[in-house]
């Protein structure tokens, strides 16, 4: 599914226009997008989502076309955690 799909998706489903649901669905990810930057909190959206931003450690790493050893710099990454609905849903329950 697209980004227009579940905008439209959104729309049907909420009964709101379709640019009423872009909107909402812009917020979503700006918002989501500020707070894990900050690192401060997680974003957590109950029974579905959990967004966290995560330190990862510098390590040795290979260029995978030369096979020369490269030092890859600490940075942060996201880690995104599946809840317990979607879960169950995606199980069939």
């Amino acid at each position: 599914m697209n980004r227009s799909e579940m905008v439209g998706t959104l729309a049907d489903r909420a009964e709101v226009s379709r640019k009423d649901a872009d909107a909402v669905l812009a917020a979503l990810a700006e918002v989501t997008g500020e707070v894990v930057a900050k690192g401060d909190e997680k974003v957590t959206i109950p029974g579905f989502l959990t967004f966290e931003r995560t330190h990862r450690a510098a390590r040795a790493g290979r260029n995978p076309q030369t096979g020369e050893a490269i030092q890859v710099p600490a940075g942060y990454s996201v880690k995104v955690s599946a809840g317990s609905k979607l879960k169950a849903a995606v199980k069939g329950e």
